[in-house]
């Protein structure tokens, strides 16, 4: 699988459009809203997570390889992958986020 698809959604999302596709593929799907400038750092999971951004814009640091993921993009993040999201947007970033 690859890490990073661009524009796998196409925007404007519609959560239950992701969620369908998503369940589907066998993960969950839960939104979560940033502000500016907001980081997480050094996150380990021991499962897969989906990562799609519905507005704003996420930098999104995966095993040392740092994507862009603007609305409709899917990153990838394996289980046991260090990985750090940031918004990078002048805005409140919503983005949506699944397990599996």
């Amino acid at each position: 699988m690859d890490l990073f698809v661009r524009q796998r959604f196409s925007p404007p999302l519609d959560k239950a459009v992701v969620a369908a596709d998503w369940r589907r593929r066998g993960y969950s799907c839960d939104g979560f809203s940033d502000p500016p400038g907001r980081e997480w750092r050094d996150f380990v999971h021991s499962t897969n997570e989906l990562v799609t951004v519905v507005e704003g814009r996420l930098e999104l640091t995966v095993t040392g390889s740092t994507y862009r993921v603007e609305p409709g993009d899917e990153v990838f993040i394996p289980r046991g992958a260090v990985h750090s999201v940031k918004n990078s947007h002048t805005g409140t970033t919503r983005w949506l986020y699944g397990y599996g």
